[in-house]
């Protein structure tokens, strides 16, 4: 899927920066940021991140239709950005209703269901956004207090990081430039993004590519304490949105009765341990898979 471009202009340097990672090329569409490909016989075609998002939709609508044996008319969705609704509609459902991401965690944790008050802080780390939301349940009833984040900030940043420091070392021991190269871009990146997920349950990983570039099959060690190191600024920069959220919601770390992680981003031990040395040793819930804590 395309990243999160929705509110962003072809100029910004975020949008700059990444064009020169992925693999699909980006265009100026009216000074926004548009994807460039092929759809069946015409080429060149652009789309909106709202028609990239719809055609999933539709994706997924054709597919569990026949499992279900009829149609699928309306959607429940839960939203980052409001432009999600619009891609709804241009895949020909009816939105019935929107539920905050934040909310929807809760729900999946059963937190409404658990008597008193509670102060809950939902920590979304995916693959292109990060969010903070501090919400209160009572008998049932959510009121979220504040929300803080960065819209660029995820899973595929420290993918980058990985890539970036293995396209310098190529170059420094092959003396080979594959940063214009697409097709090894896109081995590399499939493969950054399997090792770090296999550094969340390892110490460390072999990153083995067959044929990356000119016929040479790429073989290195990337251990987590390298990897730490790489991503390091990135994952104490998330602890900017808690501390913001705690402060405008005046609330003490000890006054928050559950942590909840959402996205596949939270599985990082790092990640997890500035965290809970954040709020002085308490453990964040980790009872739901954080990829589908939100769908759940």
């Amino acid at each position: 899927m395309t990243q999160n471009y929705l509110f962003d202009r072809f100029e910004d340097k975020e949008v700059q920066r990444d064009m020169k990672l992925v693999p699909y090329k980006i265009v100026n569409k009216d000074g926004n940021p548009y994807t460039q490909g092929k759809i069946k016989d015409e080429e060149n075609k652009v789309f909106s991140p709202e028609e990239i998002s719809a055609m999933i939709l539709t994706k997924m609508k054709e597919t569990t239709e026949p499992y279900l044996g009829k149609k699928i008319n309306d959607a429940v969705v839960t939203i980052p950005i409001i432009a999600t609704k619009d891609a709804g509609v241009i895949a020909g459902l009816n939105v019935a209703r929107i539920i905050n991401e934040s909310t929807a965690a809760a729900i999946a944790y059963g937190l409404d269901k658990k008597g008193g008050e509670k102060s809950v802080l939902v920590f979304d780390l995916g693959g292109g956004t990060f969010d903070v939301s501090i919400l209160t349940i009572d008998n049932g009833v959510f009121e979220v207090l504040a929300t803080n984040g960065d819209t660029h900030l995820g899973g595929e940043d420290f993918d980058h990081r990985i890539m970036e420091y293995f396209i310098k070392l190529i170059k420094k021991k092959h003396g080979k430039d594959i940063s214009k190269d697409n097709r090894a871009l896109c081995k590399l990146r499939r493969e950054a993004e399997r090792d770090k997920r296999s550094l969340s349950s390892q110490h460390q990983v072999r990153v083995e590519i067959e044929s990356l570039f000119d016929g040479v099959d790429f073989s290195e060690p990337l251990t987590r304490a390298h990897f730490e190191e790489l991503n390091n600024d990135l994952f104490r920069k998330t602890m900017g949105p808690v501390k913001k959220a705690m402060e405008d919601v005046g609330l003490g770390k000890n006054q928050i009765d559950e942590i909840v992680l959402v996205g596949g981003s939270t599985r990082i031990p790092k990640v997890q341990q500035l965290l809970k040395d954040y709020f002085d040793g308490k453990e964040p819930s980790k009872g739901v898979n954080p990829d589908e804590v939100v769908a759940y």
